[in-house]
């Protein structure tokens, strides 16, 4: 009987112990895992509030024949395709971003073109970004399909790494007040900054 009160908090303190070593091992993996991402936000987040913008050369196009587009037609990604294989440009898009008189291929985290509209003339831009550019089109959401899927995943995954931090701050003894007095810092610096200032 001795041994089974005794038993009892040493079985419990040890699933405590397994259970914070498996979040931590978690935490860490993906923290690691998306670093690469992480940076490339804070980075490109950073030098864009700073106003240090990103550059792109633009080449106007000359093209064999007048581009004749149709904004709301139902098959502009077949005649966009069109024009730039009657133009000899090698160039692939995975999809366009329609705004009526400016037709966008995109992604624009790589060279893309831009067809303007003015009266019923299309003129045709191509645009090489620069390296800071095209990080920047990938933050934007701007980037290839499946790299925007992979954002998807990485903004779930970063929320996790916050809240698998915060838990393993509060579960634990020794940084419990640490956590609790650094989190209210953090969350009233934001309030004030965001909404009082």
């Amino acid at each position: 009987m001795k041994n089974l009160i005794y038993d009892y908090p040493e079985s419990s303190i040890m699933n405590q112990v397994k259970a914070r070593s498996t979040i931590t091992l978690l935490h860490l993996f993906a923290a690691t895992l998306l670093a690469p991402f992480f940076i490339l936000v804070a980075i490109t987040g950073g030098l864009y509030v700073s106003d240090i913008k990103p550059e792109t050369k633009e080449t106007e196009l000359k093209l064999n024949t007048p581009i004749t587009l149709d904004a709301d037609s139902p098959t502009l990604d077949d005649d966009v395709k069109k024009i730039l294989s009657d133009n000899d440009i090698d160039l692939k898009f995975e999809y366009l971003r329609n705004r009526g008189s400016s037709i966008t291929t995109r992604p624009t985290s790589r060279d893309y073109i831009v067809f303007k509209q003015d009266d019923d003339s299309w003129s045709a831009t191509l645009n090489e970004p620069n390296f800071h550019y095209s990080m920047m089109e990938l933050h934007k959401g701007h980037g290839p399909t499946l790299f925007k899927k992979y954002q998807i995943v990485a903004g779930i995954a970063l929320f996790m790494i916050m809240m698998s931090g915060l838990f393993i701050g509060f579960i634990s003894k020794a940084y419990r007040m640490k956590t609790i007095i650094s989190t209210a810092i953090g969350t009233a610096i934001f309030m004030i900054l965001a909404f009082l200032v």
